[in-house]
């Protein structure tokens, strides 16, 4: 099925000069379990979130994304919504279940169509698909065989992406394969806060790897089948990890935390090799026999862009003996941490303002992550794929969703991107975490992030007052000169 091509290629490619250049790309965000509802429409099939959220105590209210803020059905509508913000393009990701309901097989027809209705939806509005392949949604008869730790999963993740892009590849001219996997490693696998539950420390590392398995492999397959103008990146949750003083035994804890979080992932990606001194770590919990060959030359195939997740900074500290653990690392409450092999750190609390997730808002961190993803991985240039924050968010009696913070949040961080480019940092683009308040994992629905307030009984959408703001920056290409939100958007 033929469509309007967007003219991308370029755009995506044009170097940036200073402030936000021509051609920056200024986007919204959303997942498919968290917001298209429709779990059991036309053939999907059961993921690892429609399990674990039927965990008693897994998910706060005991929520799930049975419904969500049924995009499924309201797309039209949402897409709407984003071009009455102006975005020049949207980052979704593809529900696996729903294109290929067990995770092997022939694909789903009616997944594929749905998505060929969004994208096709969304280029007759002038905004740019940006596909995410994998955004935790793991096919649930592939974890009954194993899961991420399992090696046959990174083949399977292939064979599914090959799926969509043969449907999609001709009209989506950017492509990411994985999200945040230190999250589905470390979190699903480790300190089990989020699905599939289970808390392994030493398969969290076999699932890191997978992952970073399943990037490289899909990678080779989207090379093979997506135009030569296509862009390929992954998605990281890097982290800004700081020392709490410069004493021995702290910075060690720095630089054993930013091994897991940041150098783990990267490092695989970018230099086809993993940091000797994570290694070494870890040595209690595996010997690593999982790696083959072959495969860091597979999970280092070239990239075009390297996206980058930036909420908060990290403070750590080394833990001494006999101390109760500190956990104020914003992972969830699990008693178990999400970081093998890091059992001597503390993760202080921070000042400054919080989001309601507790999170420090700490825009410095951004522009810190920046400047040194440019110093030591400067052959890639970054897209900063998800920034935002949750708030106590409501409608007031004159029916408008007041959220300042949220804007001085946005403000501060799309000032930090400015900031950078100034300085010599290659960024792309910026994109909103997220477009609608949604199934928050295991906050369930008590999590507002979005630019959009969802009332989750009615489904009715209502433009806050930072979807506004952003608005404005957009149509300036700048930061707004004050806090005027433009009345045309009410």
């Amino acid at each position: 099925m033929n469509a309007v091509q967007p003219d991308t290629g370029q755009q995506i490619l044009t170097k940036p000069a200073t402030g936000f250049p021509a051609g920056f790309l200024w986007g919204v965000g959303t997942s498919a379990y968290q917001i298209e509802g429709a779990a059991d429409a036309d053939g999907r099939g059961p993921s690892i979130w429609d399990t674990f959220s039927r965990r008693a105590g897994a998910v706060r209210n005991g929520d799930n994304g049975d419904i969500a803020v049924d995009h499924y059905r309201r797309f039209a509508e949402d897409v709407e919504l984003m071009a009455r913000i102006g975005v020049s393009t949207y980052r979704f990701s593809l529900a696996w279940p729903r294109i290929q309901p067990s995770g092997s097989g022939p694909a789903n027809p009616l997944g594929l169509d749905f998505y060929e209705r969004l994208v096709d939806t969304l280029l007759g509005k002038g905004i740019i698909p940006v596909v995410t392949a994998y955004h935790w949604d793991l096919p649930q008869e592939l974890e009954d065989a194993g899961g991420w730790p399992n090696r046959d999963t990174a083949y399977r993740f292939a064979e599914y992406v090959g799926m969509a892009a043969d449907r999609l590849g001709d009209r989506v001219p950017l492509w990411s394969t994985v999200n945040e996997p230190w999250c589905s490693a470390f979190l699903g696998y480790c300190s089990g806060v989020h699905a599939p539950g289970r808390q392994e420390p030493a398969a969290s590392l076999a699932a890191a790897h997978h992952l970073l398995l399943a990037h490289g492999l899909a990678v080779g397959v989207l090379r093979e089948k997506l135009p030569a103008t296509s862009r390929i990146s992954p998605v990281l949750n890097t982290m800004t990890v700081r020392s709490a003083s410069d004493e021995p035994a702290d910075r060690d804890a720095e630089r054993r935390i930013d091994g897991l979080a940041n150098r783990l992932f990267l490092d695989a990606m970018l230099r086809g090799q993993y940091p000797a001194d994570v290694l070494a770590d870890t040595v209690g919990l595996t010997d690593w026999s999982f790696v083959q060959d072959s495969d860091l030359a597979e999970i280092s195939r070239p990239i075009d862009l390297l996206g980058i997740n930036y909420y908060t900074p990290m403070l750590v500290a080394a833990r001494p003996d006999g101390q109760a653990p500190i956990r104020a690392d914003g992972h969830g409450n699990s008693n178990v941490s999400p970081w093998p092999a890091a059992d001597n750190v503390n993760f202080l609390p921070q000042p400054g303002p919080r989001t309601q997730l507790d999170w420090t808002v700490d825009s410095t961190g951004l522009h810190e992550l920046l400047l040194r993803i440019h110093r030591d991985y400067p052959m890639v240039p970054l897209v900063v794929a998800e920034n935002g924050a949750a708030y106590d968010d409501y409608v007031d009696p004159a029916g408008r969703v007041r959220d300042p913070e949220r804007i001085d949040y946005l403000r501060g961080h799309l000032g930090m991107v400015r900031r950078a480019i100034a300085e010599g940092v290659d960024v792309r683009g910026y994109f909103v975490w997220s477009l609608l308040d949604n199934f928050e994992w295991g906050y369930g629905y008590s999590k507002r992030f979005g630019l959009v307030y969802v009332d989750f009984a009615t489904q009715t959408r209502i433009l806050k007052d930072s979807a506004r703001w952003y608005a404005t920056a957009i149509a300036h290409n700048d930061l707004p000169a004050d806090d005027t939100i433009p009345g045309e958007l009410l």
